[in-house]
């Protein structure tokens, strides 16, 4: 490929934007937000039906950090496998962050249903692909402790896998019938305009300078404006920016780029990927397949398509692509973006008390779907109620992370090596 299309899919292929405006005058409210993704459009939701009134201020537009570049894919339960999770934070902590995440694709997709938000729901499930044996060994681990725990998933063979996905190379596969795939931009912005239509109010291009606390009351500047509040919710992620504020979340930012093919023939669209699963692999160095809608396979890789190593991690993709389906060997790709990820070192979402009646929710290491709308509509319901218990993860007081630059670093470094040396990008 002589040049790099740059057009994220998503702000090209929404059907419906919410209407928003820059934040303009004084206003006080029970709740503010800051962030306009995932968790906290879900806040702006839930405060709303909840009869509370609710401002969020988003710096840029609605949905346009990771939720406007996310994969799409609606999973259940964390990157981590069970185990891990409980030997990190107990026993009873540990479980119930596992039940409540097991039904996050249904909250998601019910709030899809209950609000009419169109964004290419699909509920076909998701497949964790073995990229080798070593792969196939992890999701059997996998697979026991999840149906130690009741999960539902199915563990497929070769051959199966082979079968649901249209390539050869797989050794087999972990599928979740809980999850799905959705247009993740359109779903933001779905959840957005459905707070707005109860009483929420929204404004984009609004950036928060300086944040105080006085008189038992949050004071947000924004705009030349201010936005008092009793209650605040932090929701920015992996894109939190500057600001004079008494607390900024500890993660480490890792990239993740996607490539997205144009429209694929029916002949094959019948063969690849025929029962509309999202994947992703067991590599280190993670690649997921997809389709969506309109039958556009979507490429996705570790790595920074908009930073210094743009040509080799679309050099990888259209490997990636040629390896998988030789027969889209010369099938273009028309779309490429990336994004950031929040990634803490434990791989598990924080919430931190921030101050009076003030959470900050963040790093949820990839997973942004479910658990940002879980936790955004968990944080409202606890911020509102004053009941921390509704939160999936008891609050903390603090949380800290080390060498971030390094380690962000490192990862670059790591997915572009690996995309520019591995000889086959099976591996």
């Amino acid at each position: 490929m002589t040049s790099t299309p740059v057009s994220n899919l998503w702000q090209v292929s929404i059907a419906q934007r919410a209407e928003t405006k820059p934040f303009s005058k004084d206003q006080t409210v029970d709740l503010a937000i800051i962030g306009g993704g995932f968790t906290g459009c879900a806040a702006a939701l839930e405060a709303a039906r909840l009869g509370a009134s609710v401002t969020v201020l988003e710096a840029e537009t609605i949905g346009h950090g990771g939720s406007g570049r996310n994969v799409g894919l609606v999973n259940a339960g964390l990157w981590l496998p069970p185990n891990e999770i409980t030997e990190a934070l107990g026993e009873d902590v540990g479980r119930r962050l596992i039940d409540t995440l097991a039904d996050g694709p249904a909250r998601v997709f019910d709030i899809i249903a209950r609000e009419g938000i169109d964004c290419e729901a699909t509920r076909s499930g998701t497949l964790h692909l073995a990229h080798a044996p070593s792969g196939l060994k992890d999701l059997k681990n996998r697979f026991r402790q999840g149906n130690q725990l009741g999960a539902p998933i199915q563990l497929l063979d070769a051959t199966e896998a082979r079968r649901r996905t249209g390539s050869e190379a797989f050794h087999g596969a972990l599928f979740d019938p809980r999850a799905g795939t959705i247009q993740p931009l359109a779903y933001c912005h779905g959840l957005a305009r459905a707070a707005i239509a109860s009483g929420a109010t929204l404004h984009d291009q609004s950036a928060v300078t300086a944040i105080r606390h006085q008189d038992d009351t949050w004071h947000l500047s924004c705009n030349g404006h201010t936005l008092r509040a009793r209650r605040l919710l932090l929701a920015t992620n992996a894109y939190h920016a500057a600001l004079s504020a008494p607390f900024r979340p500890a993660y480490v930012p890792v990239h993740y780029s996607q490539f997205a093919t144009a429209p694929l023939p029916e002949d094959l669209r019948a063969r690849i990927l025929p029962g509309g699963e999202g994947c992703w692999d067991t590599a280190l160095v993670m690649s997921s397949i997809r389709i969506d809608a309109a039958g556009r396979l979507i490429v996705g890789g570790m790595g920074d398509s908009d930073g210094p190593g743009r040509p080799v991690h679309a050099a990888w993709a259209r490997r990636k692509l040629r390896a998988l389906y030789p027969e889209l060997a010369d099938v273009p790709f028309e779309h490429a973006w990336s994004g950031r990820i929040a990634m803490t070192s434990d791989h598990i979402p924080k919430v931190l008390s921030i101050g009076p009646r003030a959470f900050a929710v963040f790093g949820y290491s990839g997973r942004g779907i479910s658990p940002g709308t879980v936790f955004g509509t968990a944080a409202a319901e606890a911020l509102l109620q004053e009941r921390p218990e509704a939160l999936p993860l008891p609050p903390q007081a603090a949380h800290s992370e080390t060498l971030t630059g390094l380690k962000q670093a490192y990862y670059e470094f790591g997915a572009t090596l690996t995309h520019a040396i591995r000889p086959s990008p099976l591996g």
